[in-house]
């Protein structure tokens, strides 16, 4: 059991809950001790408790904090080009197989999120090309 991590962190909305790991213990099973709550959006760090957290708590969970939010970030940009994917698949939906009926379900709501889409990646496009003149 000496492979098991230091630290466990449950993942939640918009962060985790920290636990630090015992295996090392008499009754030779795991052990949980939540020892702090992290909010990723805005960085904070909150004990459990009155617990005092060490420097090595503290980096730890720093650490796991950056790698999260970088998992979430590459996530984000993988989200969004399956979006392109689906966007395409729907493409050939609508133009090959989605009877009238389909088509009057959903036609609206796509045309409003794609119009609301498209003025909002001509307007950032416009200010990242003002941006490089």
């Amino acid at each position: 059991m000496s492979d098991l991590p230091e630290y466990f962190f449950r993942i939640r909305d918009n962060g985790a809950f920290v636990f630090r790991v015992d295996a090392e213990n008499r009754q030779r099973r795991i052990d949980m001790d939540q020892i702090a709550t992290v909010n990723i959006r805005n960085g904070d760090i909150r004990p459990q408790g009155d617990r005092v957290l060490s420097d090595a708590d503290t980096r730890a969970i720093q650490d796991w904090m950056d790698e999260r939010q970088k998992t979430l970030n590459k996530r984000e940009v993988e989200d969004i080009l399956r979006t392109v994917d689906h966007l395409n698949q729907t493409a050939h939906w609508a133009q090959s197989r989605a009877t009238d009926k389909q088509l009057d379900r959903v036609t609206d709501a796509l045309l409003l999120a794609m119009h609301d889409l498209r003025g909002v990646l001509v307007r950032r496009k416009a200010d990242r090309l003002s941006k490089k003149d």
